[in-house]
């Protein structure tokens, strides 16, 4: 039995007349007469009595009519969902991104963009530093991360840098750096506010590096666990502290931002696992990658 035979089946049963029936189907009833000829055949069952007005169901093919009469719609109906997983529209997608990473305006913007055109693509969120998100891809419990690929390794995983970053300089408002851009090496004798380098590998190595080449080594303050953290400890006048760019969309108040005189920047990127081919991750990597509005 295929899936024609249910078709001229369920068009005869409905037009009660099998020439009818063939014209609806596009075909000559010779043919049409044959295949459910073959059905019957098939079923053991006769399926419709011959009637001078046509034809009409015997009691056997309203038993059959009404057992497959769904099978139309459903197959229709897998091949719609077939359709729309293959291109993305459909099922789940896991997102990681790190603290910072979070206030760069290609993160929301994905996310936002992305559950507008699939709204029935589930998405799941999370935070972590680079290296937590790099082993939950690994690891298969995440799909995405946006992160900070200076300090992580590779291994296993496609990178697709979206943005450089410029850092800047994270002030307490009552400290009035003496110019803007501000040079680093005058805030030598400041502590330096950041995140310990197990939690933050990226911004910790960048931080230090731009100190030494300013010329100086720089006091370690007050460390925090994420960079929300840190400028909260910088408004309490704790200390400076070197962030990425989009971390002025904060507005905290007690912090003032300032470009730094060095040319330093941090990278943001999306990172998968180099063997994902699921149709939704990949259609939110090319969003992320690719948007239509930035």
């Amino acid at each position: 039995m295929e899936l024609r035979h249910i078709r001229y089946f369920l068009t005869v049963a409905e037009e009660g007349n099998f020439t009818r029936a063939a014209q609806k189907l596009g075909i000559s009833q010779p043919p049409l007469s044959s295949q459910i000829k073959a059905l019957e055949e098939a079923l053991g069952a006769q399926l419709f009595h011959r009637i001078p007005q046509g034809a009409e169901l015997t009691i056997a093919g309203k038993v059959f009519r009404d057992r497959i009469a769904a099978i139309p719609d459903l197959i229709a109906a897998a091949v719609r969902d077939t359709q729309r997983a293959a291109k993305g529209e459909t099922g789940s997608v896991r997102v990681g991104f790190t603290g910072s990473a979070a206030f760069n305006h290609r993160v929301p913007n994905t996310i936002r963009t992305f559950r507008r055109k699939f709204p029935e693509v589930e998405l799941s969120l999370s935070e972590d530093n680079s290296q937590g998100l790099v082993t939950a891809l690994l690891a298969g419990t995440l799909d995405v991360a946006f992160i900070r690929p200076t300090s992580v390794d590779h291994t296993g995983l496609r990178i697709y840098p979206l943005e450089e970053e410029p850092l800047i300089v994270a002030l307490p408002s009552s400290r009035v750096p003496p110019g803007d851009p501000v040079r680093l090496l005058d805030l030598a004798q400041e502590p330096l506010i950041v995140t310990p380098r197990s939690l933050g590998p990226t911004l910790f190595d960048e931080t230090l590096a731009l100190c030494r080449k300013a010329g100086f080594e720089p006091i370690l303050g007050q460390s925090a666990p994420q960079v929300a953290s840190v400028l909260a400890l910088v408004a309490a006048e704790i200390g400076f502290a070197l962030v990425p760019d989009s971390m002025r969309d904060t507005s905290l108040r007690g912090v003032s931002y300032y470009a730094l005189e060095e040319t330093a920047s941090v990278t943001l990127a999306l990172a998968l696992r180099s063997e994902e081919y699921a149709p939704a991750v990949l259609a939110f990597t090319a969003e992320s990658r690719f948007p239509e509005h930035d």
